[in-house]
C-alpha cells in the first residue's frame, strides 16, 4: 500500500501536469505514471477535484485555473472558492461527522459548505439550501433528497436570497443548520455583505434546533456590514484548527463547542 507522501507527490506532479496543459485525459495521464494504476489515477483526480484543483470531465481533468482563463476572467466566486482551499477541506471532512441521517437539513451557500457537499456521502439526507451550486452539487447523489429554496440570485455568492426565500421558510421545519459567514469579531459576532442574505441566515437559524457554523479562521477579525448571528446564537463552530485564547474562552462562554479535528 502505498505511503500518504507517495500519493502526496504524485497528485502534486499531476497538477503541475494540468496547470502546463490546461486538460488531460486519462490514458494521457498514464504516461506520466506508467507503474500506477488507472484505478488509482482516477482517485487521484477525484481527491484533487474535492480539494478546488481541477474539474473532472468524461475520461480526464481540466484545471479550473484554466476554466477561468476560459470565461476571461476570475469570477468573485471563484476566486473565494480557490483561497484557503486545505482550510475548507478539513473543515468539510470534520463536518461530515455532524451531518445526520433522517433529519431535515440546512446547507447554507459558501465556499466551505461547497466542499461539504463534495464529499457527503450518497445516503438519506433531506437537504434544504439556498446555494444553487450547492444543489447542483447534491442531486448528482442518487439517495439525497434536495430542497432549494427561491428567491433572488446573487451572482457573486450563487445563493438566493430575498423576501420570497424568507417567506418559503415558514413551511419547513429544520434540524441541523450547517452556515457560513464572511466575517467574525467576538463583538460583532457572525456577518455577511449582503443585507438579504443576512435576513435570510437570521430566519433559518430561527427554524433550526441546532446551528453549526462552518468558517476557517482567516475570517476572525473581518467585519462584514449586517451581523446574522452572535455566538450564543449557534451550537457549534467547525475551523481548521485551535482558534485563539480569546474566541475560545468566548465560545465557551456562550456554550458553543469548538471542532477542530
Amino acid at each position: 500500500m502505498e505511503s500518504d507522501f507517495v500519493n502526496s507527490l504524485r497528485r502534486e506532479r499531476i497538477l503541475n501536469i494540468l496547470e502546463q496543459k490546461g486538460e488531460i485525459q486519462l490514458q494521457e495521464l498514464k504516461e506520466f505514471f506508467p507503474d500506477v494504476s488507472l484505478m488509482t489515477l482516477r482517485r487521484d483526480l477525484i481527491t484533487l477535484e474535492k480539494e478546488g484543483h481541477l474539474i473532472r470531465t468524461h475520461g480526464g481533468a481540466v484545471s479550473t485555473k484554466r476554466l477561468w482563463q476560459i470565461s476571461g476572467q476570475e469570477d468573485e466566486y471563484s476566486k473565494r472558492a480557490a483561497e484557503n482551499i486545505d482550510a475548507k477541506m478539513k473543515i468539510a471532512t470534520f463536518a461530515k461527522r455532524l451531518v445526520e441521517k433522517n433529519r431535515s437539513i440546512y446547507f447554507d451557500a459558501g465556499s466551505t459548505i461547497m466542499c461539504l457537499a463534495k464529499i457527503i456521502d450518497d445516503d438519506s439526507f433531506t437537504i434544504i439550501t439556498s446555494g444553487l451550486n450547492i444543489a447542483l452539487e447534491l442531486v448528482k447523489k442518487r439517495n439525497i433528497s434536495v430542497v432549494m429554496l427561491g428567491g433572488i440570485v446573487n451572482s457573486n455568492t450563487l445563493s438566493v436570497s430575498g423576501p420570497n426565500a424568507v417567506f418559503s421558510l415558514d413551511s419547513i421545519n429544520i434540524d441541523i443548520a450547517f452556515m457560513s459567514a464572511s466575517g467574525f469579531s467576538v463583538d460583532s459576532g457572525f456577518s455577511v455583505a449582503n443585507i438579504y442574505e443576512g435576513e435570510l441566515k437570521r430566519r433559518i437559524l430561527e427554524r433550526s434546533n441546532k446551528v453549526v457554523m462552518l468558517m476557517d479562521l482567516s475570517k476572525v477579525g473581518r467585519n462584514m456590514p449586517f451581523t446574522y448571528a452572535k455566538l450564543d446564537d449557534i451550537d457549534v463552530w467547525v475551523c481548521e484548527k485551535r482558534p485563539s485564547k480569546e474566541i475560545e474562552e468566548a465560545a465557551i462562554k456562550k456554550g458553543v463547542t469548538i471542532v477542530c479535528e
